[in-house]
């Protein structure tokens, strides 16, 4: 990931729309969610999601995929990884030690977020 990707990651979820759907997405991955389904979770018109999750899509965050008359949206979790690795890839400047209150972080984030 190069500065402008990440770029476009950071503006397309620096929307309160888009960053509730991308949030809503992973809350259900890896089954993800019918576009109708979101509008009707997010209540937003059907018309206005389609244009955020095309800014989504545009960044690599969302993924669809057509399942009958539907269309199913996933979030782009190997992206996220991307936009989070290319934000700590130079992290503490070669001192883990400094980076020690990140990862906890991290991990109490990851460790809450499976008991839920």
């Amino acid at each position: 990931m190069d500065i402008t990707d990440s770029i476009n990651a950071f503006s397309a979820l620096a929307q309160p729309t888009r960053l509730s759907a991308f949030r809503l997405l992973v809350r259900h991955e890896p089954e993800g969610l019918p576009a109708g389904e979101i509008a009707r979770l997010l209540g937003v018109p059907h018309n206005s999601l389609s244009t955020h999750l095309a800014v989504l899509h545009r960044a690599g965050l969302v993924r669809s995929e057509r399942q009958s008359r539907s269309i199913v949206y996933r979030a782009g979790l190997d992206r996220m990884a991307e936009l989070v690795g290319f934000l700590l890839k130079d992290c503490c400047a070669g001192r883990p030690e400094i980076c020690i209150p990140l990862a906890a972080t991290l991990a109490s984030t990851q460790s809450a977020g499976k008991s839920s």
